[in-house]
């Protein structure tokens, strides 16, 4: 093979635009020609057809970001890695959904949260398999990729910058964002990129992700500004927007906000003590 082009192959932005060209190309070739004609087909209630094909969709993308990294790599895909996928589950799982939860009680406490009734007739299963997909998308793209390249070529410092930005990017266009909005996604891409950055893993950032996400609309609250995400608690919100977080959910609250960048600055110690902060230079002699 050609030095140069060699060189240009193996470059960090090139990885970065591979891998996510290649297998987001896969996914909406296989979900759109195959997955949907097919369930859609044999299934007319597409209530029930689409969670199938999202979970299929799930499975399609993690497979295509695995085969596509055996090959161009030539390494063990250790950011999939399930050696410790029950840990990493279950905690990023508690994470999220006792952030959000902590957040709601306080609103309780203070009397700016009220629980009107509870059912599940407003959450049809679809919503939570949109969740799930988002999340994957999210977190195996933002933090599996462009984290995982950008801390090995530029180090962990800048890297974190990158991912704050590539946050803000990708969600500043969301539904009501206001300023404290565009504090959100920069604290989310900082404590995103440092639960893979200490574990070296997407699961535990899929994982909170997924609890954090699915709390919101739980508890009756929008989700990063959309309201027709479901719920299953109907409750009222009433107080401050600073602490309720307004129209755009409970995430937006300063509450919220101070919980989930305590979570990222933990992590950071961690990494930080036990050695997973990693040091490049950005220009080399």
């Amino acid at each position: 093979m050609n030095a140069s082009f060699q060189r240009v192959l193996f470059f960090p932005i090139t990885k970065i635009i591979v891998g996510i060209v290649v297998p987001f190309s896969l996914f909406v070739v296989i979900q759109n020609f195959a997955l949907k004609p097919l369930f859609y087909s044999i299934i007319q209630d597409k209530r029930i057809a689409n969670p199938i094909i999202h979970c299929i969709s799930f499975i399609v993308l993690l497979a295509a970001y695995y085969g596509l990294f055996r090959l161009y790599d030539k390494r063990k895909i250790t950011e999939l890695s399930l050696h410790h996928l029950h840990k990493e589950m279950f905690g990023g799982l508690f994470i999220g959904i006792f952030s959000i939860s902590l957040s709601i009680f306080t609103l309780y406490l203070l009397g700016y949260y009220q629980a009107m009734s509870i059912t599940t007739a407003h959450y049809p299963i679809e919503f939570f398999t949109v969740l799930v997909f988002a999340a994957i998308v999210e977190d195996l793209f933002h933090r599996g990729l462009i984290v995982r390249i950008c801390e090995n070529w530029l180090g962990t410092h800048v890297t974190l910058v990158i991912a704050m930005l590539v946050e803000l990017q990708l969600h500043i266009y969301n539904p009501n964002t206001n300023f404290v909005s565009l504090i959100l996604y920069l604290i989310w891409g900082f404590t995103g990129a440092m639960m893979f950055i200490y574990t070296k893993r997407i699961w535990l950032p899929f994982f909170f992700h997924l609890g954090w996400n699915f709390s919101q609309p739980f508890y009756g609250s929008n989700l990063s500004g959309v309201n027709d995400m479901g719920s299953i608690i109907q409750s009222r919100f009433n107080g401050p927007e600073l602490l309720t977080g307004g129209v755009f959910g409970i995430e937006n609250s300063i509450i919220t906000l101070s919980l989930l960048l305590s979570i990222g600055i933990a992590f950071y110690y961690l990494a930080k003590r036990e050695g997973k902060i990693v040091k490049r230079k950005l220009f080399k002699r």
